[in-house]
């Protein structure tokens, strides 16, 4: 019974990052593209520091050691499904942590710390909305695609 719960609680932290990564990625990325570079970048730089909260850690980090132990599970046979668990933890995993940690996270700081009185913080701006954009539908759909995956090995 350990397993099916682990599978249950990863499924919904996948669902809940994929939530939370469409939500940016339809309404407030759009809305944040519409501000000049100055306001863009400070209302960005504020949400990034506001989002790193004890709930949201509790959910993107949890999901990943849900997900890690669900892999290991599968790999010693512990799962009924374990190619479905393999997929759905690969795509948590480097979608959601590798992704968020290697490329927005990055992007995010060099964003702090270049602030908003830059000289060209109107092209910095346009440059780092395209590309975290870009990498934020990847996380949407990959934590989307986790979902699905444990979904099925719950079947």
């Amino acid at each position: 019974m350990l397993i099916p719960t682990i599978n249950l609680l990863a499924l919904l932290g996948s669902g809940l990052m994929a939530g939370l990564f469409f939500a940016y990625s339809n309404s407030v990325m759009p809305a944040l593209a519409k501000m000049p570079g100055p306001q863009g970048i400070t209302a960005m730089n504020q949400i990034n520091v506001v989002i790193q909260n004890p709930l949201f850690f509790l959910i993107f980090m949890g999901t990943a050691v849900l997900a890690l132990i669900l892999a290991a599970a599968a790999l010693l046979g512990g799962t009924a499904r374990p190619a479905w668990i393999l997929i759905g933890a690969a795509l948590y995993l480097v979608g959601s942590i590798a992704v968020t940690m290697g490329i927005n996270v990055p992007m995010n700081n060099a964003l702090a710390a270049a602030g908003p009185d830059s000289a060209s913080s109107a092209a910095l701006w346009a440059a780092h909305l395209e590309r975290w954009v870009f990498w934020n539908h990847v996380r949407a759909a990959a934590c989307t695609g986790s979902l699905a995956a444990f979904a099925m090995a719950m079947r």
